[in-house]
C-alpha cells in the first residue's frame, strides 16, 4: 500500500514537473516572440526614415535603438534548449545547433546599436551609421528565421 502510494506520489510529481516544463516553454516563446516583434515595430517607421517615405524624427531613432540595445541583451536567454518545438515559432533548429554565433548576433546588434545611438545626431549621420545596425538584423532572419 505504502508503495503504491510513493509510486503514485512520484508519478504525479514528474507529471506536473513535465507540464510545468511545456508551460515554461511556452512562455519563453511568448516572451521571446513578443521582444522581436517590438523590433518590427520601431523598425517600420525608421525604415521609411531611411528610404525617404517617413519625415526624419531623432528621438524615434534613438528610441528604435534603445530597444535594440534592451532586447539584444535579454533575446539570447530566451532561446533555452528545448525551446524550438512550438508549431507558433519561425525559429530554425540552426539557433540551437549554432548557438554560439547566434548569440554572438545578438551581442553584435546591441554593441552596433548602442555605437549608433551616440554617433547619430542629424539625419547625415542617422543615413551613415542605422543601415549598418539593420543589416545585423536581416544577416540572423537569413540563418536562424524560418521564411512564410
Amino acid at each position: 500500500m505504502v508503495r503504491r502510494l510513493t509510486v503514485a506520489l512520484a508519478a504525479g510529481m514528474i507529471t506536473a514537473f513535465a507540464a510545468s516544463l511545456a508551460v515554461a516553454q511556452t512562455d519563453v516563446v511568448k516572451e521571446r516572440q513578443a521582444l522581436l516583434k517590438q523590433f518590427g515595430d520601431v523598425t517600420k517607421p525608421v525604415g521609411g526614415m531611411l528610404r525617404g517615405s517617413v519625415p526624419f524624427d531623432l528621438a524615434q531613432v534613438q528610441a528604435a535603438l534603445e530597444i535594440y540595445v534592451k532586447n539584444a541583451k535579454v533575446l539570447p536567454g530566451l532561446f533555452p534548449a528545448g525551446s524550438d518545438s512550438d508549431p507558433d515559432s519561425d525559429a530554425l533548429p540552426a539557433i540551437w545547433s549554432n548557438k554560439a554565433d547566434f548569440d554572438a548576433r545578438f551581442a553584435e546588434l546591441g554593441t552596433d546599436a548602442a555605437a549608433a545611438r551616440a554617433a547619430i545626431t542629424d539625419e547625415a549621420s542617422f543615413k551613415a551609421n542605422f543601415p549598418g545596425v539593420i543589416r545585423n538584423c536581416g544577416a540572423c532572419h537569413d540563418n536562424y528565421r524560418q521564411k512564410n
